[in-house]
């Protein structure tokens, strides 16, 4: 049996390295221009982007377009608004997504498949397309609240919460999922006399922290992007996502380096999301056995 040379192994593992740096160089770049250029005045800034001194913080560095930024908007509020709405929605979708997929998979009845075929056939509507008739609907919905009973959804959370809670991407993952844990579970669990909800809730989801973290992950993205829907239905500043607050930075006189210094700002809630959830996914697959 030939022997591995221990020469090739190294220089094979170095390659494969030295791609990865590459690749996170590469991507990292576009972080590293943003939060310099955010310290740098606006003069020093457009000067700078036809070099290297463009990713270095070199020259007037301060802290001053931060200041202004959240004297041109409610920075704090918008970001606040963004992160309520998304993680309303990210915990209201897992729930809701990973029943339905549960029912999917677990659950026999009549006409299931159809209609598991009708919603990945949504995946390929483009959000536009349903834009104004679904405006036109929360529109004239009814709701009840601490003013008694009105009608219209509009300029308030539930507007940009409640028609996200669903999405096909959403369950077919779970489904996917589900179908790859192993049936002798839940079909011991039924001969022991466990109900589907303490199925569900005892064995399928403690087993499905993977899943969990990547439907969370690009439902986050999704949610906290969100632009078109707000600024169709949000008028009211005290209800605004941080998208649509930064028209506040491209009107009257424009200021990159306040705009740089914003968008620092939003970033900062998606990296804190995505690395709390990158440390969930790897214990969770640590916790399953599964090897990569």
């Amino acid at each position: 049996m030939a022997q591995i040379d221990p020469s090739n192994r190294g220089l094979r593992l170095a390659v494969r390295y030295a791609v990865l740096v590459l690749i996170a160089v590469i991507f990292i770049f576009p972080l590293v221009f943003m939060v310099v250029s955010s310290l740098k005045p606006d003069q020093q800034l457009l000067s700078d982007t036809g070099s290297l001194r463009a990713f270095l913080p070199v020259g007037d560095i301060s802290l001053d377009n931060y200041a202004a930024a959240f004297q041109r908007a409610p920075v704090g509020l918008f970001i606040f608004n963004s992160v309520l709405v998304t993680a309303v929605t990210v915990a209201l979708s897992l729930l809701v997504c990973s029943l339905a997929a549960f029912a999917f998979v677990f659950l026999e009845w009549r006409g299931s498949g159809l209609l598991l075929s009708i919603i990945l056939a949504t995946l390929i509507v483009p959000f536009e397309t349903i834009a104004i008739p679904l405006l036109l609907i929360v529109n004239q919905l009814p709701w009840i609240g601490l003013d008694g009973f009105t009608t219209g959804w509009l300029n308030s959370y539930r507007v940009q919460i409640l028609p996200f809670v669903s999405d096909g991407l959403t369950i077919f993952l779970f489904v996917q999922y589900f179908r790859d844990l192993p049936r002798e579970l839940i079909e011991a669990s039924r001969v022991e006399g466990a109900s589907w909800w303490m199925i569900y809730r005892r064995i399928v989801m403690p087993l499905s922290g993977p899943v969990l973290a990547t439907a969370a992950i690009l439902k986050f993205l999704v949610m906290y992007n969100q632009y078109l829907w707000p600024l169709m239905v949000v008028q009211e500043e005290g209800y605004r996502p941080v998208m649509v607050g930064l028209q506040y930075f491209f009107q009257l006189n424009r200021a990159w380096g306040e705009i740089m210094a914003y968008l620092s700002l939003i970033t900062l809630p998606v990296l804190a999301f995505y690395f709390v959830l990158q440390r969930a996914f790897i214990s969770s697959i640590a916790s399953t056995g599964v090897k990569g």
